[in-house]
């Protein structure tokens, strides 16, 4: 997991600056928590990783969002690249930290890729009627 977010904060092919941003964000959260970074990471990709999303099913010309479970791997990749997005989202500071206080929140239940996962919950939950169109 942390390869794939390795090379998910990597822009340009410049991996080894990706595994400084990675590995100093790492650097920051043990310094925060006083816990073994990898678990709060770890901890922080569960918290966010959705259980379910919609897809889009067209049924004799209209469209509908169809609630559907998500398989690990794909509910993993959607964390890291929330987290991601969350992370470079925020101003004012180097990424390392920034995604550090994403990864933190992220521990927390708090913050962007939080939200983000409640309210794909939320949008499945709200469309349960149509999962009779899921094949």
């Amino acid at each position: 997991m942390v390869a794939k977010m390795i090379n998910l904060v990597m822009e340009r092919g410049k991996k080894s600056i990706s595994e400084k941003i990675v590995y100093g964000a790492f650097d920051i959260l043990k310094e925060k928590t006083g816990k073994e970074p990898l678990e709060v990471f770890k901890r922080a990709v569960d918290n966010v990783r959705p259980l379910l999303e919609t897809k889009s099913r067209r049924v004799g010309g209209a469209t509908y969002q169809v609630p559907v479970s998500v398989r690990p791997e794909r509910g993993s990749g959607l964390a890291i690249r929330w987290m991601r997005g969350a992370a470079k989202s925020r101003k004012g500071k180097p990424m390392r930290v920034k995604l550090a206080d994403e990864l933190l929140d992220a521990y927390n239940k708090t913050g962007s890729a939080f939200k983000k996962r409640e309210d794909t919950h939320k949008m499945a939950e709200s469309n349960r009627a149509f999962a009779h169109y899921r094949w």
